[in-house]
């Protein structure tokens, strides 16, 4: 009997104990190259950031740490989504190429953790593109103003260097009457973006405020779907490679300058993409990916 009592005493102070709470720990973060498969990814800041391909619900596992590579806590039913490369945190609107919705979310992790796939979505975010189980094609347009406030504001982020700016004095002008003939100018308001407010935590932290739940309605757009190996600085090169492996070779513009790309393709099929993307990592193609046009 006192067996049993003891028991159900450690029992209830077990039950008791108080369930640590993950403290958010928001900063900007660019980080190192990882890899999925044979795909490496090379994270870099771009702030005017643009591109097409499939995005995908993230998956929610056990064994996933509790915050976001940002610092976020980790949420399923937030308006945020992981990429491959772009700053974190950033702000872009993603337009669903198959049924015509556009949501806009906050990028606040690395991934998604499958080969071909440019996006994850969290379930909130997935739900209201009307993304299910398999991939949809979506376009991807990065909010710059957004993107660069957050970069500005949070822990980690670029510093800018105000002080080596160089000062000066504006004079100011009475004019004691107009000139004839000539037009009067009207004074234009100075615009300012909306200022994105952080909560500060009791751990010193700060918190994002949620993105809106909120989905807008457009129309559908056709497109097929490519393998692109972009990054070369030589079109000799990418036309020596195109030419090995039965391509072409396109411009592409980057914020390094005008680079040309290795396009395999067209193909009507998910399926068919990701054999093509497929044998080109293994050629050693490790920058391939997908792309809908």
């Amino acid at each position: 009997m006192k067996k049993a009592v003891l028991a159900c005493c450690l029992g209830v102070v077990a039950c008791s104990r108080p369930v640590t709470k993950v403290q958010p720990a928001v900063h900007y973060v660019v980080g190192s190259g990882w890899q999925v498969g044979n795909a490496w990814f090379y994270p870099r800041e771009n702030f005017s950031y643009q591109a097409t391909g499939l995005a995908v619900r993230q998956k929610e596992e056990k064994g996933d740490s509790p915050l976001t590579a940002d610092g976020e806590v980790r949420d399923a039913m937030t308006m945020t989504g992981s990429h491959p490369t772009l700053q974190l945190p950033a702000v872009v609107t993603v337009f669903n190429m198959d049924n015509g919705r556009e949501v806009t979310i906050r990028l606040n992790d690395r991934g998604p953790k499958e080969v071909g796939r440019v996006l994850g979505l969290s379930r909130k975010a997935a739900d209201l593109l009307g993304i299910g189980l398999n991939p949809a094609r979506v376009r991807i347009v990065e909010d710059e103003n957004a993107s660069r406030q957050l970069a500005e504001i949070l822990p980690g982020g670029p510093v800018l260097q105000i002080n080596t700016a160089p000062l000066e004095t504006v004079a100011q002008t009475q004019l004691d009457a107009p000139v004839a003939g000539a037009r009067v100018g009207r004074a234009v308001p100075s615009v300012q973006s909306a200022s994105i407010a952080t909560t500060p935590t009791n751990a010193g932290g700060v918190t994002l405020p949620d993105l809106p739940g909120q989905w807008r309605q457009g129309s559908p757009v056709g497109g097929q779907f490519w393998v692109e190996t972009t990054d070369f600085t030589s079109r000799y090169t990418a036309a020596r490679e195109a030419a090995r492996e039965g391509a072409t070779v396109v411009p592409s513009f980057t914020q390094q300058g005008k680079m040309w790309a290795v396009r395999h393709g067209p193909f009507a099929t998910i399926s068919e993409a990701d054999a093509a993307l497929k044998r080109s990592l293994a050629d050693g193609l490790t920058g391939s990916h997908i792309v809908v046009e």
